[in-house]
């Protein structure tokens, strides 16, 4: 649906072929795509072996998601139903 909406606005309107330039135009985009959410990946792997690998980022981590919940908790107490 999003390259139906998106895509045609980048297709010439004399070519001679709309619906390959559309099929190229859609193929680009998904590779694109790929590589980009490739790079979160391994980002994100990277960023995981260093945290995991230090207990003080990991005691930090802990204390910031044990302090969220009571905050979470403390405002559902004194919340309206």
């Amino acid at each position: 649906m999003f390259f139906l909406a998106f895509l045609p606005q980048f297709i010439a309107s004399e070519s001679s072929t709309p619906t390959q330039d559309m099929l190229v135009l859609s193929a680009i985009f998904m590779l694109l795509t790929l590589f980009i959410f490739m790079l979160y990946g391994a980002f994100a792997a990277l960023m995981r072996r260093r945290v995991l690998e230090k207990p003080r980022v990991m005691r930090f981590m802990n204390r910031i998601f044990a302090l969220s919940f009571v905050c979470l908790g403390i405002k559902l107490l004194i919340s309206s139903r």
